[in-house]
């Protein structure tokens, strides 16, 4: 059994917090749709703060506990090193729990509702590769057995085409539109679906894929049991890309899917058309990959002939003396 297998397995169920916030869980899961791996981040953020409260404010609630709880808490993640964006998602994922209190009248306020941090105004770029790293990491995944064609097209889908880990191992034979040479997401986050062209590299690559695969319907991934690949295998064959294309820094799935917007926007490619390709709910969500371009932005505004537009005597002329 490989150390991977053996890793999921032996991993407990997780522990059940309190009821209410179950239900929040169970809420995100159900009603609003939230990716499993969303509600798994939520689930983690709300039982430390638990934990912690717990400790401080025994016997009390979090949706009792007072604005200044919560910024005592936020400054002890600060002071441990934590960055502004996981002070971001922390207060989200509070801010949700106290809201879901509030409407199922567990609480006569959410004290965190129209709070916000200064860290919020100082995101970090996404962690991408630049062009040349992703071609080192595709050239590095050898194509020799069935196996590594297998590993080669994960890697040329997350890359090319900007899948969560979720929608790779979710995809399916049919999910493959060969004569549009498309791919049909069908469980985006938020159970948003899109459909995304693939490049002609990765279809070529594809198609050679799934005439080994065999079959028409299924997992286009397949693991244990017919069942889809586990997001641990997933991000097992990307860490053995990097490994073997020798990249010194961290590289996930995720980093990938950031690599493929950051290196459209890069091509000049419209935010909007890029927002779509990502299944964003809107281009805001987009604006994290602007940082690629630079001072193009100051470059496009200065390149406009504003003087000429300057009606005469509005500004200049003004404060000439006759």
């Amino acid at each position: 059994m490989s150390p991977t297998k053996q890793r999921i397995q032996s991993r407990p169920p997780a522990a059940k917090l309190d009821v209410v916030i179950e239900g929040y869980l169970a809420y995100l899961a159900e009603v609003s749709r939230k990716a499993h791996g969303t509600v798994r981040d939520v689930r983690c953020t709300l039982k430390k703060l638990s934990q912690q409260m717990a400790q401080e404010h025994a016997g009390t609630p979090l949706w009792k506990l007072r604005l200044e709880d919560y910024i005592h808490w936020l400054n002890q993640q600060r002071a441990s090193g934590r960055s502004g964006a996981s002070l971001c998602k922390y207060l989200s994922h509070a801010r949700g729990l106290l809201d879901y209190a509030w409407r199922s009248g567990k609480s006569d306020r959410n004290v965190l509702d129209g709070f916000a941090l200064q860290d919020e105004l100082q995101r970090r770029p996404p962690a991408a590769l630049s062009e040349a790293e992703a071609a080192r990491l595709v050239q590095a995944c050898a194509a020799k057995t069935a196996l590594q064609r297998r590993e080669r097209a994960i890697i040329l889908l997350l890359y090319g085409c900007g899948l969560r880990t979720d929608e790779l191992r979710r995809l399916r034979l049919e999910d493959v539109e060969r004569e549009r040479q498309e791919l049909l997401i069908w469980h985006g986050k938020g159970d948003r679906q899109r459909v995304v062209p693939i490049p002609q590299g990765v279809f070529t690559e594809l198609l050679a894929y799934l005439g080994e695969r065999g079959g028409k319907r299924g997992p286009l991934f397949k693991g244990a049991r017919g069942r889809p690949l586990p997001s641990a295998q997933v991000c097992e064959v990307v860490r053995k890309a990097a490994e073997a294309a020798q990249l010194e820094r961290r590289v996930t799935p995720k980093s990938l899917r950031h690599s493929y917007a950051t290196h459209l926007m890069n091509q000049g490619v419209d935010l909007a058309i890029i927002a779509s390709l990502m299944g964003h709910r809107s281009p805001a969500e987009t604006g994290v990959y602007l940082h690629v371009l630079g001072e193009r932005p100051r470059q496009a505004v200065d390149a406009l002939q504003v003087e000429a537009l300057t009606i005469p005597g509005s500004q200049g002329e003004r404060g000439k003396q006759p």
